[in-house]
């Protein structure tokens, strides 16, 4: 019921009119209380993951370095990238040779790791980054890593929760101030978060600059966006596929949608030519530096640990890579060809938005390393779900129980984290500490589960020949 207005009471008698406006009113402070709820149960939720992450999984780690001997040094994702940066731009050293990986080693871990010592990490920790990236980190190179560190912290926590006002305008959908600060609550207070903002990883800088390219296309800002979506390439592994489906969504209507094309290969070009002139041939340097990485730390994409640790292939890599392959190239196909249907979408439509989450949700299904912080990108595609989870309902059966079972996976880092939080403080921080791992087992499940269910989801909305409006440009 909406709030009669000034000139709709005027003809009302007295004690009618106060009828109306307490029972306004009413329905007003119900809506709001409804909403304050959920921001509580948000924070609740959050302030669980981010103690469970200092008193439990931080605690269980030292403890059990100290007891393998172990090194522990800063353990910022960050350092070899700013020490790879600092040493190119400062003494001119080459940020992928050798001596310079030592020294990475030395600050990062706290010494040189040994590969004869059965406990010292496999990870080297060498700078495996496309050289250009220190054009982002050139202005950190100056300051005490110990200063970088704090303000890097605070700015993946603002890119984390400034990309869920991002998405939200780009989904259109409008939400009271309540629910977005709670938004923002889940969004900096979930596992892949969490583990991202401790270790600082660049995942989340990309994913702040992707929702940022995003939301500038569907405000018409095509030429903004196509730079912000090259600097996204900085982890190539993580911006491809977006890359492929806006160009190709640009293409579909180049007369008015060139702009995000020319911004992204002119700026993709200058990075790519200041790259080769502060180090010559890096290209070669990087695929090397790549193909190492792979070699030392037997990256896996979600698919292949899924096979492994839940269908019991374990110990039969060959097989569960070759299944993890079949089923990465069909899950591939099956967005470009729904990309394809849906090519003229108007970028100002919700749609957009949810063809984007799509993307984003099969790219940390198939990026060929498992890694948590990974899921940070799966953020549009739980909003979308979450916004149309009426549809949901309304569907067949199998599809709201699906739809169910995705809740349960995915809240239960959340359960999980408040029953360990209350264990520990209330009957044993030991064994609280053995229970570490239990936030983490929903993990492999969630991008498989927000996968298949915005995929399904997209392919119900049908063909993009009824949502093509004219573009804003």
């Amino acid at each position: 019921m909406s709030e009669p207005r000034g000139d709709d009471l005027a003809g009302i008698k007295p004690a009618a009119r106060n009828t109306l406006t307490s029972a306004s009113n009413f329905a007003w402070l119900g809506f709001n209380a409804r909403f304050l709820s959920f921001f509580l149960i948000a924070v609740l939720c959050a302030a669980s993951v981010w103690i469970y992450a200092d008193r439990i999984l931080i605690a269980r780690q030292v403890k059990e370095a100290a007891a393998h001997e172990s090194p522990r040094g800063n353990l910022s994702d960050l350092y070899p990238r700013w020490v790879g940066a600092r040493e190119l731009l400062l003494n001119h050293r080459n940020p992928y040779g050798d001596d310079v990986t030592l020294e990475i080693q030395k600050g990062y871990y706290g010494r040189v790791i040994d590969p004869r010592r059965s406990n010292d990490p496999k990870d080297r920790e060498a700078f495996a980054y496309p050289v250009y990236v220190v054009f982002l980190l050139a202005p950190l190179i100056w300051w005490p890593f110990h200063d970088v560190q704090i303000f890097f912290y605070w700015l993946l926590v603002s890119a984390t929760a400034g990309s869920v006002w991002l998405w939200l305008r780009t989904l259109r959908w409008s939400l009271p101030w309540v629910a977005v600060l709670a938004s923002m609550a889940l969004a900096l207070g979930n596992v892949p978060a969490v583990q991202g903002i401790k270790i600082q990883q660049l995942t989340l800088m990309v994913a702040g600059l992707i929702a940022l390219a995003v939301a500038c296309i569907s405000e018409g800002y095509l030429l903004a966006a196509g730079v912000f979506l090259a600097f996204a390439t900085i982890k190539p592994q993580l911006a491809w596929e977006l890359v492929a489906a806006l160009l190709l969504w640009a293409i579909s209507d180049w007369r008015k949608r060139r702009a995000l094309a020319i911004g992204f290969l002119v700026t993709m070009a200058a990075l790519l030519v200041g790259a080769e002139i502060v180090l010559p041939g890096w290209w070669k340097l990087f695929a090397e530096a790549v193909g190492q990485y792979h070699q030392y730390t037997h990256n896996q994409s979600v698919i292949e640990v899924t096979l492994s640790e839940v269908f019991g292939l374990e110990g039969k890599e060959d097989i569960a890579h070759l299944i993890a392959v079949a089923f990465s190239l069909a899950a591939v196909l099956a967005c470009g060809v729904a990309m394809w249907k849906w090519r003229k979408v108007d970028a100002m439509r919700s749609e957009f938005g949810t063809s984007m989450a799509l993307i984003l949700a099969v790219t940390v299904l198939v990026v060929p390393m498992y890694a948590p912080y990974n899921q940070v990108l799966l953020l549009p595609a739980v909003l979308v779900l979450w916004k149309e989870r009426k549809e949901f309902l309304k569907q067949a059966r199998w599809r709201r129980t699906a739809f169910a079972i995705g809740i349960a996976i995915f809240a239960w880092q959340w359960i999980a984290s408040i029953g360990l939080v209350l264990f520990y403080f209330l009957i044993s921080h030991d064994r609280a500490l053995q229970g570490w791992t239990w936030p983490f087992l929903s993990t492999f499940a969630v991008p498989l589960w927000i996968f298949g269910l915005i995929f399904v989801h997209l392919r119900t909305k049908g063909s993009s020949r009824n949502l093509a409006v004219e573009t804003r440009v």
